[in-house]
């Protein structure tokens, strides 16, 4: 070999020499401590040192994966994951439909709506049942869905054990006024004792004190008694003809007041916690669109349904015109105000079973994963008991995505 050969050979290993080293120093410089390789948050199973590198499935930027050291990890104090910031280019949010919103003060305001069964009052309905034996000399009412008026009379009925307990009752008075003349003291408080029987048995018999009044002035007994609406109703049902004979108990006529109306409403478990009594209820019905009726829950019923998972509530609705009838279905609307408070969109919120998960824009690329802690959701809402603060900014679309990237940088160990 001649000088010039051996010139060039060295020449040639100083070159790779220095090629190498330059090479080394490059890669070490540009490759974080705490970066232990190069994804695709695509696919996977792609690895790469090279912090430059496309995937060389989809042509993707690679994405770092750090250390196990440098992962976030479960707090000592309180066995919680404290999770840390990972980078998503913006070039790649834009690629997967990442949307934001400004964490914003609100008015927390809630509609529940349901359905209801419009009922009648049942302390305003009275059902007419002889106490006695007796045949049904008129009828004042003869359908069901008549008017009644207050103090109209609604059947006279003929009952022999009336007519006697009446003769009984004015043969008492005569006994006593016959003591009051002749100053017999002894008679006379056995007069008063009976009296008193008398007028309690006839009351017992559904005589009015007025008629009782009536029939102590008279001293006349009467061979029909005259029974009379105690409100104004609507016939609800009528279980007799004129001239029948009615036995103790059985039910003659029945009449509704349909002034005041029971809607009976079910609600979610989940709204178990939102309702008191007194709260405004809006009553709405397919049968006259537009009109509302406004009622009042008055009673929440404390058994929860087993099958449906509801909770009746009662709902007292005015209904001065009768237009509310029974068995009618019904709009319920309930409106919660709650005041004002932190809010985030329900879009922004990934539930994971074990947290639940809003991503803060931190600039440049960057997200913060944050665990929130959230009250009630009001119409598309969360309010915020903490995790987030007033103008943050958080992903409101391609949350799955997102979280995917947070899962392979090591930003979010659990669920």
């Amino acid at each position: 070999m001649n000088k010039s050969s051996c010139f060039k050979l060295a020449l040639y290993a100083v070159a790779v020499a220095l090629l190498l080293v330059g090479c080394k120093k490059a890669g070490g410089e540009s490759k974080p401590a705490d970066v232990d390789y190069y994804t695709c948050t695509m696919h996977p199973s792609v690895r790469s040192q090279d912090p430059h590198g496309k995937c060389p499935i989809c042509g993707m930027d690679l994405v770092p994966v750090k250390k196990k050291s440098a992962m976030a990890i479960p707090s000592a104090e309180t066995n919680t994951e404290t999770p840390g910031e990972f980078v998503v280019p913006v070039e790649r949010q834009q690629q997967i439909g990442v949307t934001y919103t400004t964490v914003r003060k609100q008015p927390l305001h809630e509609t529940i709506r349901t359905v209801g069964l419009v009922t009648s009052d049942k302390e305003r309905r009275w059902e007419y049942v002889p106490r006695v034996e007796g045949y049904i000399q008129k009828l004042f009412v003869f359908s069901p869905g008549e008017l009644v008026e207050s103090n109209a009379p609604v059947l006279t009925i003929y009952s022999p054990e009336l007519f006697t307990a009446q003769k009984e009752f004015v043969d008492v008075l005569q006994m006593r006024a016959s003591a009051q003349s002749n100053n017999s003291a002894s008679v006379l408080n056995s007069a008063d004792e009976l009296l008193t029987s008398a007028k309690e048995r006839l009351r017992l018999w559904n005589i009015t004190d007025g008629q009782i009044s009536n029939l102590e002035k008279t001293q006349k007994p009467q061979e029909y008694l005259t029974l009379f609406s105690p409100f104004k109703g609507v016939v609800e049902e009528i279980g007799v003809d004129q001239g029948r004979k009615v036995m103790a108990g059985d039910r003659v006529v029945e009449i509704a007041d349909l002034s005041v109306v029971w809607v009976w409403a079910q609600f979610y478990q989940d709204d178990v916690a939102t309702l008191s009594n007194g709260l405004p209820v809006t009553i709405t019905t397919s049968a006259y669109p537009g009109e509302k009726f406004g009622g009042k829950i008055s009673i929440i019923d404390p058994f929860i349904d087993n099958a449906t998972r509801t909770v009746r509530v009662r709902i007292d609705v005015q209904n001065p015109n009768f237009k509310l009838r029974p068995d009618m279905y019904a709009d319920v609307e309930l409106s919660i105000d709650s005041g004002e408070g932190l809010a985030v969109p329900a879009d922004a919120v990934l539930p994971t079973g074990l947290h639940n998960i809003a991503f803060v824009d931190k600039g440049g690329g960057k997200l913060e994963p944050r665990f929130l802690e959230l009250g009630r959701e009001y119409d598309g809402f969360y309010e915020v008991k903490s995790g987030l603060k007033e103008d943050d900014r958080v992903v409101t679309s391609a949350n799955f995505l997102i979280d995917a990237e947070a899962q392979v940088q090591g930003a979010l160990k659990s669920w």
